[in-house]
């Protein structure tokens, strides 16, 4: 490693597995290497995994006192600057763990926040990732700084005009950041004026919405790129893309949709990073159709695709259409079995395998009966051309003995031209 490619800080990574919690709040082997990823996203190297089986969390040091001193005795040998726990933890389990350990501890959703704070490069995701982190912030404000603990003007020793009603700096704090927070939620609800805007204009244009979903590093940046050209950057680690990029696609000669894609997915993801991002993924709420990438070369592609689903179910889009793409397919190990169905499509987005068939599976989905036909419309009846612009997607005009408009219909809209002209 050069010395300009220093890494930020050495990681010990420790989690807590017990009978007494949720299946999605334990830890285990497969969690901890998905953690040790999110740890090299960050720009940390990991240098030791502790998992510790207990059959309840300790109140206050979340994993027992003797293995705080394993795991401080750990951090010694591999000279590690910082400790990232796989379980969420309470406010006073971090200060205690902290005060324990001797050197900076950190929870799972803390971590994430801290890569989506790198990550995010519009102003719109800014806004949404600093959101939750002042909702996450604002619990553990207390014995965070030893200046929380001081009383703002009760003692009189202070300077003239700092005597006050007693209010704690603690209190001040939270007021600031509860500001903060009303101030964020304003913007982002300007985010959200601005894409119903944007959906009122498609509706308009009858042009379907493709929504790409799925867990993070599944492929779906490649897939986007992979359809439409797009060239955003799409590389081989956990939540390289934050924010929602939208192209058009040319699905078939009568169907053009717009491709959206957004943010993955993963275990134990942030509840406040939900909340903040549902100006982005409400999207999947009115999208006309779901696109779920699965890295299918993923040994626990079956869990992974689990987490998407009952996180579009919490974000009311299950009952949307849906394909499920089995991604990275030309990576299935050996004599693996690749799942089958109606609604399931095996590619590889990095060469194009099976793009063409999964093309022709949108355009059946999205397929409302349009089909490219010209209409001769007489003079006296030339206000028809105005309807075709608003429901249909008018190719051409020519101007002869009649008015020749060239366009693709749904039959709804041909018909009530029809109702007005001899066809």
């Amino acid at each position: 490693m050069q010395e300009t490619d220093k890494i930020r800080d050495k990681v010990v990574l420790v989690g807590l597995n017990s009978p007494v919690l949720k299946r999605d709040q334990n830890a285990g082997e497969d969690t901890l290497e998905e953690l040790s990823a999110l740890v090299e996203t960050a720009g940390a190297e990991t240098v030791g995994m502790v998992l510790q089986n207990r059959s309840s969390p300790d109140p206050r040091t979340f994993i027992g006192e003797g293995k705080c001193a394993e795991v401080k005795l750990y951090c010694e040998n591999t000279e590690a600057t910082m400790v990232i726990f796989d379980n969420d933890l309470s406010p006073s389990q971090l200060r205690c763990l902290t005060e324990l350990l001797g050197v900076q501890v950190l929870d799972r959703c803390g971590l994430i926040l801290d890569i989506f704070a790198q990550r995010a490069r519009t102003r719109e995701g800014r806004l949404q990732v600093e959101l939750a982190q002042y909702q996450y912030l604002l619990p553990r404000l207390t014995g965070m700084w030893t200046h929380l603990e001081r009383q703002a003007g009760t003692s009189g020793s202070g300077p003239i005009g700092s005597k006050g009603p007693g209010e704690t700096q603690l209190e001040t704090d939270r007021r600031h950041i509860h500001r903060k927070i009303d101030k964020l939620r304003e913007d982002l609800e300007d985010v959200r004026r601005v894409r119903n805007t944007q959906r009122r204009q498609r509706r308009k244009n009858e042009i379907p919405v493709v929504a790409l979903v799925g867990y993070t590093n599944a492929g779906k940046s490649t897939l986007l790129n992979q359809l439409t050209g797009a060239g955003i950057p799409a590389n081989n680690r956990l939540f390289d893309t934050l924010d929602t990029t939208s192209r058009l696609l040319h699905v078939s000669d009568t169907t053009d949709v717009v491709l959206s894609d957004t943010v993955g997915f993963i275990r134990k993801l942030p509840h406040q990073l939900v909340e903040a991002f549902k100006a982005t993924l409400e999207e999947l709420e009115y999208a006309d159709l779901l696109l779920h990438v699965i890295d299918v070369s993923s040994p626990d592609w079956q869990g992974q695709a689990r987490v998407v689903e009952d996180l579009i179910l919490e974000l009311g889009a299950g009952e949307l259409p849906r394909i499920d793409v089995f991604n990275k397919a030309d990576l299935l190990p050996p004599g693996e079995i690749m799942p089958h169905g109606e609604d399931i499509c095996a590619i590889s987005a990095k060469s194009g395998a099976g793009v063409d068939k999964l093309l022709e599976m949108i355009a059946r989905r999205l397929d409302k009966g349009s089909r490219r036909v010209t209409i001769h419309l007489p003079y006296e009846q030339g206000g028809l051309l105005d309807l075709l612009y608003k429901e249909a997607k008018v190719e051409k005009v020519e101007y002869g003995a009649t008015i020749d408009v060239t366009a693709v219909c749904t039959p709804r809209t041909l018909g009530r031209v029809e109702a007005f002209t001899d066809g």
